[in-house]
């Protein structure tokens, strides 16, 4: 038994320390696990060779900074995760390990209107199948991250209203899911997940403060704070599509007018093209008219970042977040959009706060999504629960 204070329970805490560490970097150098942990280069060193003696970490050769030095990641036995990204037109499911490889990928067109009961009967056919190909024991499923286009309600686990999935409001993702498969599922909506992912693998590499924001069928933002996700007491944090622009605009969905949504979500912003551009127009093909030359594609472009500028001018006055990345489709237009974005944070955000900031394009596209699925399993499960899983008797069971 374990006395808080004591040299056991200071050795654990320890271990789990430089787990942690690993984990959510996917890989460090024994020097960078001690700056980032704060413990010394020769306890580090007696950790790690204690984890890699109980098959929790590899450590392989590297150099860094010229000279030799040893990578530490987190083995491969050591179990692996799934992501699972319900969009407006597709299902996507990635497996990785955890030392941030991805194993398996692989995505398909989903049913809008289908059924929740549809939609994770396929989630659960192509997680497995996607299982089967890695060769890996299912048994080592730590976990699966879910994300979905709506907000889930933070208390009770359901998802909120969402006019992507109308016949899912109220569903409990999470328990739907784990019901299926028999390990822990945890769930969060696409824009944070899309930050998650663009933290981890993307732009947003070497940042502890980012918003990544969305525009699809609706806007939103991804808010990482100090290096986690940031989403307030009732899990509706980063709505940015709903700040007012015009008080006297188009009725949003929200039942306000003038949102910034209603100026830049492609539901709004497709009509204005489509009697010039036939009615089956995307905004994929708005984007790739764009980089074409077309004018008016050009012009929607052009006052789709202008507004979006605005809402992140606001951002930048409140959270001061020293990057933002765009996702979705709309990052493809590359400075076609980023450029009026800018110009529009250097007119509205407060000087300081905009001369921080920098504005990219995802790195990830449409796998943004997926991988943050991934991260966020990898930034939820327990490093205590990490360590006992590479005990002959701690491994979770995936029915």
């Amino acid at each position: 038994m374990e006395t808080p204070g004591s040299q056991t329970s200071l050795h654990r805490a320890n271990l789990e320390r430089v787990v942690r560490a690993v984990r959510m970097a996917g890989s460090l150098t024994q020097a960078e696990i001690a700056r980032s942990t704060g413990l010394s280069a020769a306890t580090v060193s007696n950790i790690v060779r204690e984890l890699k003696d109980g098959g929790t970490v590899e450590v392989t050769p590297t150099s860094a900074g010229g000279r030799r030095a040893r990578s530490v990641s987190l083995s491969g036995d050591a179990g692996i995760v799934v992501g699972v990204d319900f969009g407006h037109t597709h299902l996507r499911v990635a497996i990785g390990n955890l030392a941030h490889q991805v194993l398996a990928e692989e995505a398909e067109p989903l049913d809008v209107d289908a059924s929740s009961a549809q939609g994770f009967g396929r989630a659960e056919r192509l997680v497995r199948r996607l299982i089967e190909t890695t060769g890996i024991a299912p048994d080592k499923v730590i976990g699966v991250g879910l994300g979905v286009p709506g907000p889930i309600d933070v208390e009770s686990g359901t998802l909120g209203s969402t006019s992507i999935l109308p016949g899912w409001t109220g569903i409990n993702p999470s328990k739907e899911l784990a019901g299926r498969l028999g390990v822990p599922v945890y769930v969060d909506n696409d824009a944070n997940l899309g930050a998650l992912g663009e933290l981890v693998w993307g732009s947003g590499r070497g940042v502890k403060d980012l918003a990544y924001i969305k525009v699809a069928s609706g806007v939103g933002a991804g808010l990482v704070i100090d290096g986690r996700i940031y989403r307030g007491p009732g899990g509706t944090a980063g709505e940015i599509g709903h700040i007012t622009l015009d008080e006297s605009g188009p009725v949003c969905r929200c039942g306000n007018r003038g949102c910034l949504e209603t100026f830049t979500a492609a539901r709004y912003v497709l009509p204005l093209l489509q009697p010039s551009h036939g009615p089956d127009l995307t905004m994929e093909r708005v984007v790739q008219l764009a980089r074409e030359g077309d004018p008016g594609c050009r012009r929607v472009i052009g006052d789709v970042g202008r507004h979006i500028g605005s809402g992140v001018a606001n951002l930048c006055n409140l959270l001061n977040p020293s990057r933002v990345v765009l996702g979705g489709s709309l990052a493809e237009a590359g400075e076609l959009v980023l450029a009026p974005i800018r110009d529009s944070v250097s007119r509205y955000a407060i000087p300081s706060a905009a001369r921080q900031l920098s504005v990219l394009p995802g790195a990830l596209g449409g796998r943004a999504e997926v991988l943050g699925a991934l991260a966020l399993v990898l930034s939820e499960m327990g490093d205590s629960t990490l360590l006992e899983s590479t005990l002959p008797k701690g491994t979770p069971a995936f029915t």
